[in-house]
């Protein structure tokens, strides 16, 4: 028997952002949109100085291409930075997270495998008013999505 027929799928940058962390983000694509292969998720501006939490993700891989700005990116407790044009791969199980270093602001498109995140990116969304939900609320949310939120991330080295 043959998989199912996926029908082609186009995305522009005709709809309205929505707010992540404190960020205009797009979903590019969805497990709906891929049979549960991937997501797409696009952070069309991340403030200068941002910097995720430390987190842990128990069902999918990220996948990090920065489009504009350089962002520091730290896994298993070692840094590395990462400008426009690079492609950055950290894999589940193991804690990560990033920072956009000063003095610019990044562009990024993370791309996570199998889909699933960007159901909490949609869940955890927030009113354009530019800040990020309180942290009470992304640990909860994060949970229900198997990610383990670790606390600030490491100092860097």
């Amino acid at each position: 028997m043959l998989g199912q027929t996926q029908a082609p799928v186009v995305n522009t940058r005709e709809e309205s952002p929505i707010w992540f962390l404190g960020a205009p983000t797009l979903i590019r694509a969805t497990g709906e949109s891929t049979n549960g292969a991937f997501g797409l998720i696009e952070h069309l501006t991340i403030a200068s100085g941002f910097a995720s939490p430390y987190h842990i993700h128990h069902n999918e891989d990220e996948a990090f291409y920065v489009l504009d700005g350089t962002i520091a990116f730290v896994s298993d407790g070692k840094w590395f930075s990462a400008g426009p044009g690079a492609y950055v791969f950290l894999p589940r199980e193991i804690p990560h997270g990033f920072k956009v270093e000063r003095p610019t602001d990044a562009k990024l498109l993370i791309l996570c495998s199998p889909a699933g995140f960007e159901r909490f990116v949609l869940e955890l969304s927030e009113p354009a008013s530019g800040a990020a939900p309180p942290m009470e609320k992304l640990i909860r949310t994060a949970a229900k999505y198997k990610i383990d939120i670790l606390g600030p991330l490491p100092p860097t080295t």
